[in-house]
């Protein structure tokens, strides 16, 4: 079975990409800070669902009648798009302080996920001995 059939490492790769294209759009807003009528742009929180693109169905089972029930796609990402930034008189909407708070946030968990990315695949190589 190939390393990208597994769930948790398609997910975790999924993420990885996300907080790559993120960084990208950040970026942009930083670079963008003086541009007369730019309006900062974001990525939408990346939402693992059963049947969603992102990764592939991920539940509990529930092998008895007396085990709690997941409450599985309760609990959902919320966009933010009450658009309460500053604009300054040249149209320009970019806070760079807050640009920079989401690019450090961002960076921490890509560190993160490419952190349980390494450690899962180090305990498959010593599952199989190869470590």
């Amino acid at each position: 079975m190939p390393i990208s059939n597994i769930p948790l490492f398609s997910m975790l790769r999924a993420k990885m990409q996300w907080h790559q294209e993120r960084q990208r759009l950040l970026a942009e807003n930083v670079a963008n800070a003086d541009t007369p009528s730019f309006k900062p742009r974001d990525l939408s929180p990346l939402k693992f669902e059963p049947g969603s693109p992102a990764g592939p169905q991920v539940a509990l089972a529930r092998t008895s009648v007396l085990h709690i029930a997941s409450f599985a796609g309760t609990t959902q990402f919320q966009v933010d798009r009450r658009g309460e930034y500053e604009t300054r008189p040249t149209g320009n909407a970019v806070s760079l302080e807050d640009e920079m708070l989401k690019v450090a946030s961002n960076q921490m968990d890509y560190q993160a996920a490419t952190a349980l990315y390494t450690r899962g695949l180090a305990l498959i190589k010593t599952a199989l001995g190869k470590a």
